[in-house]
């Protein structure tokens, strides 16, 4: 095969046969990763023959529509185009009302077509005859309104316990937590971790980026006791509640000392609460509470109904579809209708279930509003879904087989990453219209004032990984970034939300690009604000358009970065990709950069050598005092939201997760702590001198 006629057919796929490294070095995508992606994508790229007869199919006469056409307000877009010249379009409003377009898209839309989806209508006379064509056209705004300058917390929100919680941290904890934060310190927003869907039965995994389902939440969030239902609850009911969530309480200070080394048990949680749920969801509904149910269900439709039966399934079957019985593997089979009837209880469970979070969610968003938080809740939308979760069952035809979402090697991850999610297929979500990425930032949205894209990429650019292969063997697949990000400015717009995009890594500049135009937020993550000579970025230098934090749920909190903790784990892991000492000392090369800038901003009296001895004998002397200056820092720079880790404030010094592990380190389940190792609960916060900078 002529390695040409690969890389062009790669290449009209949108797949990279060549990338910049983190490093910036230029790297070729190996033929195997091309022939295996290629194929994922449906187009068998396996010999000679294959190759040149993919590209004839694709030189072909096309459609005179894309499956669908997204434009910005006031932006022009290229006009189809036929062999006999250009096609008459018209768009037919959601109104009902036709608009022609006498000069095509070049000219842009009327100044009074709305923004929204309505129908783009194509007419065309060519070799082969008269054509009538139509595609969904949504116009999205120009760009968001720009948040005013804000800061708030970023809360991992299961690590976040109360007295009143059942082990881990829930919706009642967030809106307590939000309540405190803007009245006392006086936040403006509360980042949270994603709280997308979970296994329905145990064993529960522990990562929220690798949920069931990023279209509904986890119910596992829930507290039991401010259910409606709990109210009606019988005297023997509210003692059963009691006795199953007893052993689950964490005690406050002062009648026993909360173990900080304790783990957080989900499996224990969630089947304490699904037994209490279950006794809830038995309480007979009031008329107006029925009638409110069924609309729950109507607007959340289809997807609701299939998500509730997944869940009916996979407690008899367990959590991954693909070692179900063959006739329940696809979702709309007669076998799953069959299951759906039989099970009809249990899916009216989960659908409940999801209802009932759907109230405490608002209700936590409301009560953040209420309390003077300009934003408010923030939520995080994580990049996929586990291979055999619920989403990749509803959605498994626009899923990309053999193939999982990573990424290559980079300067914190050396080995790369190899995330186990199935990406979507580009061409067949615009075929679909973007419907299930648009209605999962619907839900995400509908309860929250920001939200957070976690790994921006996902717009643009996924690195997919062959099954079998390394993270390295992998490449790029684009996707319509313009599709995808009109998709999301309408639907923030709609919600009157702010967007912010983790934008961190080998990111490409017209993604960073697009998104600010956008309104998008980028991500400024201070460990890596460096100028093109590696040296720290001084605060004016910073970007304006930015969620401003010190650090990442993928790396220890500050004090266990100034110690190096960082390094000292990988080393045990294995995940190093050199010698531990030399990581060291580039380690306190550059943290002694940021140290000389924080003592010349003046926001450190001691100087980096006095620091850096300290660290090297392990002494915790200067600990709190960078810690606020480097909270400090993020106040002078120009960002419009600062992000401040409630762990960072606190003290705690163990990381939440560490990337490249599973089972080798305890990855989100690690309950927040102070400096010396002592459980800290949300009702200890109001009491605490926290270390903010400010």
């Amino acid at each position: 095969m002529a390695e040409d006629e690969l890389i062009t057919l790669a290449r009209l796929h949108r797949v990279a046969t060549r990338y910049a490294d983190w490093r910036g070095r230029e790297v070729d995508v190996p033929r195997e990763t091309l022939v295996a992606v290629l194929a994922a994508l449906g187009v068998d790229a396996s010999g000679p023959a294959a190759v040149r007869s993919a590209l004839e199919r694709r030189a072909g006469p096309g459609p005179l529509l894309p499956p669908v056409v997204v434009l910005r307000r006031g932006a022009a877009a290229s006009p189809p185009e036929v062999p006999d010249g250009p096609a008459e379009l018209s768009v037919a409003l959601d109104s009902g009302e036709v608009v022609a377009l006498p000069g095509g898209l070049a000219a842009g839309l009327p100044p009074d077509v709305p923004c929204g989806w309505h129908r783009l209508r194509a007419r065309a006379h060519d070799r082969q005859g008269d054509r009538y064509e139509s595609a969904p056209l949504l116009l999205a705004p120009a760009a968001l309104r720009r948040p005013e300058r804000a800061w708030g917390f970023t809360v991992q929100l299961y690590s976040l316990r109360s007295g009143g919680s059942w082990g881990m941290g829930d919706l009642r904890d967030l809106a307590d937590f939000a309540v405190w934060s803007a009245r006392g310190p006086g936040a403006g927003f509360t980042l949270v971790n994603p709280l997308h869907a979970t296994e329905a039965v145990p064993p529960i995994g522990p990562s929220p980026y690798s949920p069931m389902s990023r279209r509904f939440a986890a119910p596992i969030y829930l507290r039991v006791e401010d259910l409606p239902e709990y109210a009606a609850l019988s005297a023997a009911g509210r003692e059963r509640v009691a006795a199953l969530a007893a052993p689950l309480r964490v005690p406050p200070h002062g009648v026993a000392a909360p173990r900080a080394d304790a783990l957080i048990d989900r499996d224990a949680v969630w089947a304490a609460k699904l037994e209490a749920l279950e006794l809830l969801h038995r309480v007979p509904l009031s008329d107006r509470e029925r009638r409110e149910f069924e609309e729950f269900r109507a607007r959340e439709g289809k997807a609701l109904t299939a998500y509730a039966t997944w869940c009916a399934i996979s407690e008899e079957h367990g959590a991954d579809w693909r070692r179900w019985p063959a006739p329940l593997r696809e979702a709309g089979s007669p076998a799953v209708a069959d299951a759906a009837r039989r099970l009809a209880s249990r899916v009216d469970l989960h659908a409940w279930l999801q209802w009932r979070l759907d109230g405490q969610l608002g209700a936590a968003q409301r009560a953040a509003r209420e309390a003077g938080m300009p934003v408010g809740v923030v939520h995080d939308l994580a990049v996929g879904v586990a291979h055999g979760g619920a989403d990749s069952w509803i959605y498994r035809d626009l899923m990309a087989p053999g193939m999982s979402v990573g990424a290559p090697p980079d300067e914190f991850n050396q080995l790369g990453q190899d995330w186990g999610q199935p990406p979507w297929r580009p061409d067949r979500l615009a075929g679909a219209a973007y419907a299930p990425f648009r209605e999962m930032l619907a839900a995400t949205l509908r309860h929250g004032g920001g939200l957070r894209l976690d790994h921006a990429m996902q717009v643009s650019r996924l690195w997919w990984v062959p099954e079998g292969g390394s993270p390295a063997e992998g490449t790029y697949v684009g996707y319509d970034r313009d599709a995808l990000l009109g998709c999301l400015i309408w639907e923030a717009e709609r919600a009157g939300a702010v967007v912010v995009g983790e934008d961190l890594g080998t990111v490409e500049p017209e993604v960073r690009a697009g998104l600010a135009e956008r309104g998008v937020l980028g991500t400024s993550l201070l460990w890596f604000e460096h100028d093109a000579e590696g040296r720290p970025k001084p605060p004016g230098e910073w970007r304006e358009l930015s969620l401003a934090t010190v650090g990442t749920h993928d790396m220890p909190p500050i004090t266990g970065f100034l110690h190096g903790d960082h390094i000292a784990l990988r080393e045990r892991l294995g995940l190093l990709t050199g010698p531990a000492a030399e990581q060291a000392a580039e380690h306190r090369r550059r943290l002694a950069g940021w140290l000389a800038l924080l003592h010349a901003e003046g926001l450190l009296a001691a100087g980096p050598e006095e620091v850096l001895a300290a660290l090297a004998d392990g002494s915790p002397a200067f600990d709190a005092a960078v810690v606020s200056a480097l909270h400090a820092f993020l106040g002078r720079t120009p960002a419009r939201l600062a992000g401040i880790a409630l762990a960072d404030a606190v003290g705690e010094r163990r990381t939440q997760n560490q990337p490249g592990t599973v089972d080798e380190y305890p990855n989100w389940r690690v309950p927040l702590a102070d400096a010396e190792g002592r459980a800290v609960l949300l009702d200890d916060l109001p009491g605490r001198r926290l270390n903010l900078g400010r």
